[in-house]
């Protein structure tokens, strides 16, 4: 299970995404980029944070921590915007929370350089997660300590809005070549060799038994949350065994442009610190 922490004083909204994360500080003495269960994506971006945060943790990848989040709307009544306001009404209970990482800067693929190694390994890895958002123009990645971190998985796992369909939509390929690390010279097949055969039934089982059952419940087509969880693993396992044939790592001409001298002298100053 995963730690469960609970919330004790809301910070402020993050209004870059449409689910509108906030920032809460918890009983930990930590701070954490809250997900909302009420949030307009509802529980199924909270379960693809999980899977696919938690997937890439184990496949090596730097995922900030994430925990169940207790959030007692009372905490945020000092929120001016109604909006904000409905969204933590409709949103007490169980949440998502994200470890903070305090100082990180957006990744910018005309600024930092990634090694190709590690540019295959995660585009593999969000091929293997049918990820939509990390592209070159919303890369949903941060630099912390000189390292990349990667954040926002709950665009990824998107058969399973419709798991009627969902074997034959998660056999698609992958369409990489908008990708935010494509212009680093990937090579999705070597990441595959590596990283194909740790992605396992039982690490899948271990992956999906973090999801709470509350998230799963009710699920159309399905008699349990194990049923459900069942079929996160199994297309999972048929993915990871072959989508790296299923790649295109086209790099799109716009990614191809260098970066400004005086952008590039910011972050070398800012990285020197």
């Amino acid at each position: 299970m995963l730690r469960e922490v609970t919330g004790i004083r809301y910070v402020t909204p993050l209004r870059e995404g449409g689910s509108v994360p906030g920032v809460v500080e918890a009983d930990d003495l930590g701070t954490y980029v809250v997900k909302f269960v009420g949030a307009a994506q509802g529980r199924k971006a909270l379960i693809a944070e999980v899977i696919a945060g938690e997937l890439g943790r184990r496949l090596g990848l730097r995922v900030p921590e994430l925990v169940r989040f207790d959030f007692d709307p009372v905490i945020g009544l000092g929120e001016p915007d109604q909006e904000i306001q409905d969204l933590m009404k409709a949103s007490g209970g169980l949440n998502l929370g994200m470890d903070f990482l305090p100082g990180a800067l957006g990744f910018d693929p005309l600024v930092f350089e990634v090694e190709p190694e590690l540019a295959g390994r995660i585009i593999w890895f969000d091929a293997l997660i049918g990820n939509v958002d990390r592209s070159w123009r919303n890369p949903n990645m941060l630099v912390w300590h000189k390292n990349v971190w990667l954040i926002d998985h709950g665009a990824s796992l998107i058969w399973h809005h419709n798991w009627k369909s969902a074997a034959a939509s998660s056999d698609r390929p992958y369409d990489a070549s908008d990708h935010a690390l494509a212009r680093f010279g990937p090579d999705p097949a070597a990441a595959a060799a590596e990283l194909a055969p740790m992605v396992t039934d039982e690490l899948l089982t271990e992956v999906t038994a973090l999801v709470p059952d509350e998230w799963l419940v009710d699920e159309p087509g399905f008699d349990s949350p194990d049923d459900v969880r069942a079929a996160y693993r199994e297309l999972l396992l048929a993915r990871a065994a072959g989508i790296h044939q299923r790649i295109r790592t086209e790099q799109a001409e716009k990614q191809k442009q260098p970066p400004p001298q005086w952008l590039r002298t910011w972050v070398e100053g800012k990285n020197a610190k």
